[in-house]
């Protein structure tokens, strides 16, 4: 068991915490409480969450409690980034909406049924100024000028507002209010993680152990998977999308969506990675990958229908026997003759911004009637049987 819930996880904290809280749970006769919190910045999960929802399955399927804190207080507010400033705040209604969103997606690999699901404004809001004061107090800047991020900024002079060096103690505070046994997470929010072991110190709590998991790469093999980089496989997202999606990732990244994003087992996987070293395409590990992948978020069946569609698409180089999405003109474009292309491919593929539809054009990326046309102010007549093809992977017909 103890091997099972090791696996994968990047760091413990500290190093034989785990085995010291099962212990413990197993005397106390109860279960462990299990956190993971969301600020619900953007409405949708991906392979990237997975890697960490996965492993509170586990704990989930041994009967212990898991609670997810939606950071409906923090979000509002803007946590630091990670990056060279902060995110920006969200208002109640996009954290509302977002939240209804992530839970609904959380389904797709914890049972909802069992788990608890808390509001941190719940007990933030209620905060008068005192206890603020008095909750900081518990904190040294120097502490908090640990965060590599916080640190690096003061360094080079750039700004760090106060609301930024008060996110993680807040976030620390929601382990003190849940007594949390076991906080998850990946390994860009260790700080915040073991500043809820040192609030529920002070509060004279046992302080919860940290497990980080590592950060999936997104589909550009260099940076994490995260929407706002637009490098995602999406937990909803359709089955021929996600199969395209895996099988565009680079070679470099095959072990690491082996053993982070397949349910395969650990034979299974160090076969698969036997077969890269042997010389084996890597396409057609790839394949293997993204049906497994379909097949957990979707069904076998969709993951067959997927490869079969990727296989017509993509290995035949044919583009007039590409499979187009009709677009029907009347619905989208009544009494329009003309549109501007950036336009036109921001309609068919929305949610895409049009600044990314622009540098796909000037790139080369899209094309009309098997015409590359890289001019972004270009003006496409409404025509019917006009075929457009956007990216590697989207075709559409005009109707």
């Amino acid at each position: 068991m103890i091997h099972t819930l090791k696996e994968n996880v990047e760091i413990i904290l500290p190093e034989n915490g785990l085995e010291q809280k099962l212990k413990q749970a197993e005397e106390e006769n109860r279960k462990l409480i299990i956190k993971l919190g969301f600020d619900p910045t953007a409405p949708d999960l991906h392979l990237g969450h997975a890697v960490v929802l996965k492993k509170l399955k586990q704990f989930q399927d041994l009967g212990h409690q898991i609670i997810i804190i939606v950071g409906s207080f923090t979000a509002r507010i803007g946590d630091p980034t990670g990056k060279n400033q902060a995110r920006k705040p969200l208002s109640a209604e996009e954290v509302q909406h977002n939240a209804e969103t992530y839970i609904n997606q959380l389904s797709k690999v914890i049972d909802v049924e069992k788990m608890k699901i808390v509001f941190n404004s719940d007990w933030l809001d209620s905060l008068n100024f005192s206890e603020v004061i008095q909750l900081m107090s518990k904190v040294t800047v120097a502490q908090l000028m640990h965060r590599n991020d916080f640190n690096k900024r003061f360094t080079e002079n750039s700004p760090i507002a106060m609301h930024e060096l008060v996110y993680p103690i807040l976030q620390g505070f929601d382990s003190v209010k849940i007594k949390c046994d076991i906080e998850m997470g990946g390994t860009d929010q260790l700080f915040n993680c073991t500043m809820g072991r040192q609030l529920q110190e002070t509060h004279q709590i046992s302080p919860q152990i940290v497990m980080c998991m590592p950060l999936l790469k997104g589909l550009d093999g260099k940076e994490k998977m995260s929407k706002s980089l637009n490098n995602t496989i999406g937990l909803t997202d359709e089955p021929n999308e996600m199969f395209g999606k895996t099988m565009s990732i680079p070679d470099a990244l095959i072990n690491e969506f082996i053993y982070l994003t397949t349910d395969f087992s650990n034979e299974e996987k160090k076969n698969l990675k036997s077969k890269i070293s042997d010389g084996e395409n890597p396409m057609n590990i790839k394949k293997i990958i993204a049906k497994n992948i379909i097949s957990q978020y979707h069904n076998e069946e969709l993951a067959e229908l997927a490869e079969q569609f990727f296989i017509n698409q993509f290995q035949n180089k044919n583009f007039e026997e590409k499979i187009f999405q009709p677009i029907s003109i009347e619905s989208l474009f009544p009494n329009q003759p003309k549109i501007s292309l950036i336009e036109l491919c921001h309609h068919l593929k929305n949610n895409e911004s049009k600044s990314f539809i622009r540098r796909l054009i000037e790139g080369g990326g899209i094309q009309v009637n098997n015409v590359k046309i890289i001019d972004s102010n270009a003006e496409i007549e409404l025509i019917k049987q006009t075929k457009i093809k956007i990216g590697k992977r989207d075709f559409f017909e005009l109707k």
